[in-house]
Formats: C-alpha cells, structure tokens, sequence
C-alpha cells in the first residue's frame, strides 16, 4: 500500500494494479449493497479506482499510515456522495486513466452473498476480510509448487478451521501418513498460514503495532455469518 502510494518508486504502478485487483469486489459489493444495478455497480466500481489513481489517493492513505481498509471505505462513501447519478459517474470517469478489472464476475459472486438484510459497511468489512484470508492461502499455496504437495495443500486445506469433529484418518490414508503425521503437517500449514495472513495485513496498515488488531477486526467480520464461510485457525502459533 505504501509502495502504490509513491509515485517515485519504479514499482508503484503495479503496486496500485495489484490492491486494486486484490480489493475490488468488497468494493463492487459495498455499491450493490446500496442498491445499484450490476451495470451500474460495475460502472461506478471502475469510475471509483479511476478516481482513486488519478488524483493520488494511494498518496494521502501514504500519508496518514493508517489502515487501508478503512481508508478506502472512507473514499468509497465520499467517491458515491458525489456520484449518485450513475450515468454521469460513468461519463466523467470515461476520460480517466482506465483499471483493467475483471469485475464481469462481481455479480456472479455477490449472488453468493445472504439475501437478509445487511448493511453495505457489513458486506464490505466481510469481503474485505474474505479477501485477506484468500491473499493470505495464495501465499502459502506459491510455496506447494509440485503435484505431491498440492494435493497435500488441498488435502489439508479443508481442516485448517480445526472444527470439532473433523476426521483425520481418511485424510491421513489419502495422502499415505499416520495421522499423528498428518496433525504435525497440518500444524505446520496453520503456522505458515497464520505467518502469510499477518504479513498481508502488514502491508495494509500503517504501522506493524496495527497487525493484531485490525487480525481480530478480521476475524469478527468474517464470524458475522456463522457458518457460511471457513475461517482458518490464524492464532495457533504454537
């Protein structure tokens, strides 16, 4: 966040490439929540990163060094109060530095979302939050980089919440350990996971003394719909 945020540094375009690749749909999912239409929330999605690169947003969150999250809901409200007319929106962001997006399959995900009643500020810390974790497991999966390991990855992948009443013994005999080996890979995954998740958070505050804190904001906005998302075990580090 801090790299995209320096116009000086030889890598902040791709650094502003890569957080708006990585957080786009919590924001796609915030301007549904509104009530925009699909066209209209893709519309406004693009215009807001647009935006956000032309006049140097990513500068002013540099600035303040405070947390990413909050910095771009804030600019996403303000960005909205100014462009109720989604049209107009689209017809001034037409001219601006363009974001290439693949938000085609925002909605096919916010159909996903629960059909309750759910405030916009919800369904984005929630993404936001769904979104960190995902960065946080691709880490580590760049690390199973041959065919055994995947699958060791994907066997391990669905025991890392540790709910009560997972089975170990068919995943042990899958992959041809003894569950007491499999418990020790699966601790060591948690750990790498646990380690991957808070060096993702790190790039999105301000100040490491941060990293805990905004963990368990992460935490409680994933384990608002209980049950419908998994939630890895990121505290076992030990």
């Amino acid at each position: 966040m801090l790299a995209a945020g320096d116009p000086r540094q030889s890598h902040a375009q791709s650094a502003l490439a890569a957080l708006c690749e990585i957080y786009w749909f919590p924001v796609y999912a915030f301007v549904r929540r509104t009530g925009c239409s699909p066209d209209d929330a893709r519309d406004l999605t693009q215009a807001f990163f647009a935006r956000v690169i032309e006049k140097g947003y990513f500068a002013e969150a540099r600035q303040e060094r405070g947390r990413f999250r909050a910095f771009l809901l804030t600019a996403l409200r303000h960005f909205l109060s100014n462009e109720r007319d989604a049209a107009n929106a689209l017809k001034r962001g037409g001219g601006a530095q363009h974001v290439p997006l693949e938000v085609d399959d925002g909605e096919r995900r916010y159909s996903l979302e629960p059909v309750q009643d759910e405030t916009p500020e919800h369904i984005f810390e929630r993404r936001w939050a769904l979104t960190v974790l995902d960065a946080g497991l691709a880490r580590v999966a760049a690390r199973y980089d041959t065919p055994d390991r995947q699958k060791v990855l994907a066997t391990l992948k669905p025991l890392l919440p540790g709910r009560d009443g997972d089975s170990y013994a068919d995943a042990a005999e899958s992959l041809g350990l003894t569950e007491g080996a499999l418990r020790v890979a699966l601790h060591r995954l948690r750990r790498q996971f646990a380690a991957s998740l808070r060096d993702v958070i790190a790039e999105t505050v301000g100040d490491s003394s941060e990293v805990e804190e905004e963990l368990r904001h992460l935490l409680a906005a994933v384990s608002r719909r209980p049950g419908a998302d998994v939630t890895p075990s990121v505290n076992r580090s030990s």
